[in-house]
């Protein structure tokens, strides 16, 4: 009988390897599972069907007579934040492999392409991993890997959602028009004290200080929060400009003044955050690691903390 508490070994064996089929479907690239099963011969594979659901499949292969002593996706950032928590909730180290549109997570960790993934699982080494928990109204906390957002951020994801069926890059434009047109501010209070915000950003270890929207991390181990706050005193372009990651894209918002000024930005570092919500006229959402979730409408209370050392992963 294996070790339970024994490593999966380099060629895969005690591995098992979740693959959205559906992530990062509107990049071009190769299919990378050939080459994965290649190297990690001894590895379980899984391709997740429509409508095979990611903690179904873990749960039962935990509740097996050969418990896997590891777990490892192919995925983008929302279904390796999922098996981030399901790692943490079997105890169990995590293998990640880029395979979305962003993959946030993974570049942080070293990892920018499959290779380099491959590679780190076959060296063996394990990093600690500082992890967030965000929770609603003092329900089930939620693992997060990089942030957790608030006000025009989830307001554009809500609208790209709804027009799904154009693609992911046309629903964005369309999703951009519309939050241009139609983005509002959140009500947020904290502490006795109120505020109107476009958005809030709660990022997983300090980050950037010149950056607003702060989707990936800069450390897997840095123990504290990263808040930010952009309050309302601008245009909805500006909000809207604010959310901007790339950096060349940043450069172009700099050079042609459409970025906000300093003064509309709050920062504050912490290792926990807790804020009441009242979404006003806008949708009642939030976003964690891209993936949007829903929120009572009349409001609700949003808890952040970070869990240093709270996940294990196989990274360079």
């Amino acid at each position: 009988m294996p070790d339970d508490n024994a490593p999966a070994r380099p060629d895969g064996e005690g591995l098992l390897i979740l693959a959205n089929s559906r992530a990062g479907e509107a990049v071009v690239r190769a299919d990378p599972l050939p080459e994965i099963r290649a190297r990690l011969p001894r590895a379980r594979v899984v391709v997740l069907g429509p409508e095979e659901d990611l903690g179904e499949v873990v749960d039962a292969a935990m509740a097996a007579g050969d418990r896997p002593r590891a777990l490892g996706v192919l995925g983008g950032d929302g279904s390796v934040s999922r098996m981030a928590h399901l790692a943490r909730h079997h105890d169990v180290p995590l293998w990640v492999a880029p395979g979305g549109t962003f993959n946030h997570f993974a570049r942080a960790a070293g990892m920018p392409d499959v290779d380099a993934a491959l590679a780190a699982f076959a060296s063996g080494m394990l990093r600690d991993v500082t992890v967030a928990e965000v929770a609603v109204d003092g329900g089930e906390p939620i693992t997060v890997l990089n942030a957790v957002s608030l006000g025009t951020y989830p307001q554009f994801l809500a609208e790209r959602t709804e027009r799904a069926s154009l693609g992911k890059w046309l629903g964005g434009v369309g999703a951009i028009r519309s939050a241009l047109a139609q983005a509002q501010p959140v009500r947020i209070s904290r502490e006795g004290r109120s505020a109107t915000v476009w958005s809030v950003f709660v990022g997983v270890g300090a980050g950037d200080p010149r950056r607003h929207a702060m989707m990936q991390r800069a450390s897997l181990e840095d123990p504290v929060l990263d808040v930010r706050l952009h309050h309302a005193r601008g245009s909805r372009v500006r909000a809207m400009a604010s959310l901007a990651f790339g950096r060349r894209t940043l450069r172009v918002l700099r050079a042609l003044r459409m970025l906000p000024p300093a003064s509309e930005f709050e920062r504050r570092v912490t290792d926990e955050w807790q804020v009441r919500v009242d979404p006003g006229e806008g949708p009642a959402v939030y976003v964690h690691d891209g993936e949007l979730e829903q929120a009572p409408a009349a409001g609700f209370t949003l808890e952040v903390r970070a869990v240093p050392a709270g996940l294990r992963v196989y990274a360079p």
